[in-house]
């Protein structure tokens, strides 16, 4: 009897025990559906490890990551509100914030804290400094926001744009038609042009030069985690359980980027780890290494800097207001400070 009534209490305690770790358990998981900004690559890794480690659950999020179809389309699509949140360009933003206030994606974690526009050329062509751009012929595709940059950064450094051919190209042709001469310099985005060289079996680094806008007075910031108005209002914890998870991701993976990349060649086997491993570390120390990340962390940007970027923005798209930052960005969803204190190693 005595030992039938201590299983009894044994089990009692077991069940008790069971039933108070239900709810953490069984606890409903908010549903969030993110859409990259363009085709799955190896800088979308973190994402996916967040996914697969589970931080996302950690945070209580059920995300859903689909690809995406250009930057400013993120913004589109998470204001339609087919989507809650993404990976977009921050310009698309103060764009939509002058074209309709209120209804813009706000940004909550800013990745990409340098500019990607760029002008490339080749490095033994006759284009040799900014200015030698005049009487040349140059390329890029319509709609491509470096070139419609590219009046703003003539300004700035006193380029008579008159003098100069441009001539609209096809995307997946700009790295083509460069190598067989057919332009002197193509308007691209860095992180995609460098690896559309390495896999056309040429050498980015030696037989290329760069003239990236942000070292040529267009110190502008791009892509980042943008959450819609609605989830912003609704649900503010989903949001920073949303930044919380990807930091954690990113910093393992500046950590390590080449363990990093087993998982999107798991998700996407076709993909080819050496180079997504490159694209990775290019930006890293090309897309987000800006001097002001030492200072205020990954995922923060500096107010001063964001409000002479919308006056860029502003002009370059003649927008009818401008924006203020915080109608562009809210960084109170961020971790605090030592948590997102990474140290970005170049080669």
């Amino acid at each position: 009897m005595i030992r039938l009534r201590h299983l009894a209490t044994l089990l009692a305690g077991l069940g008790l025990a069971a039933v108070t770790s239900l709810p953490a358990a069984s606890q409903t998981l908010t549903p969030i559906k993110f859409t990259l900004d363009f085709k799955f690559q190896g800088i979308h890794a973190w994402y996916y490890v967040a996914k697969e480690k589970g931080y996302f659950k950690d945070e209580g999020i059920d995300i859903t990551i689909d690809q995406g179809e250009g930057s400013a389309a993120t913004i589109t699509r998470i204001m339609s509100g087919a989507y809650d949140a993404g990976f977009g360009d921050i310009n698309a933003i103060i764009q939509q914030a002058a074209n309709k206030p209120g209804e813009q994606p706000v940004m909550v974690y800013q990745i990409y804290n340098r500019p990607p526009f760029v002008i490339v050329t080749k490095a033994n062509g006759p284009i040799k400094t900014v200015k030698d751009l005049e009487g040349k012929k140059l390329g890029g595709p319509a709609g491509s926001a470096t070139l419609r940059l590219f009046p703003n950064f003539a300004k700035a450094n006193g380029i008579d744009t008159s003098k100069i051919s441009m001539l609209n190209m096809a995307p997946n042709l700009q790295e083509q038609m460069l190598i067989q001469d057919q332009v002197e310099g193509s308007l691209v985005f860095n992180v995609t042009s460098y690896i559309n060289l390495l896999q056309q079996k040429q050498d980015p680094d030696k037989d290329y030069r760069w003239f990236n806008f942000g070292e040529y007075g267009l110190d502008l910031y791009s892509n980042g985690v943008m959450v819609s108005q609605k989830l912003l209002k609704e649900n503010p914890k989903a949001v920073a359980g949303l930044v919380k998870a990807i930091n954690r991701a990113i910093k393992e993976m500046v950590a390590n980027p080449q363990a990093g990349v087993a998982t999107p060649v798991k998700v996407e086997p076709l993909l080819n780890a050496a180079i997504e491993t490159k694209r990775i570390t290019y930006a890293l120390g090309n897309l987000m290494n800006a001097p002001e990340a030492s200072e205020i962390g990954i995922g923060d940007l500096k107010d001063d800097r964001l409000t002479r970027s919308i006056a860029v923005i502003a002009e370059a798209y003649e927008l009818k207001s401008r924006p203020a930052a915080s109608d562009v960005f809210n960084r109170s969803f961020l971790p605090p400070r030592a948590d997102r204190q990474i140290s970005i190693k170049t080669n």
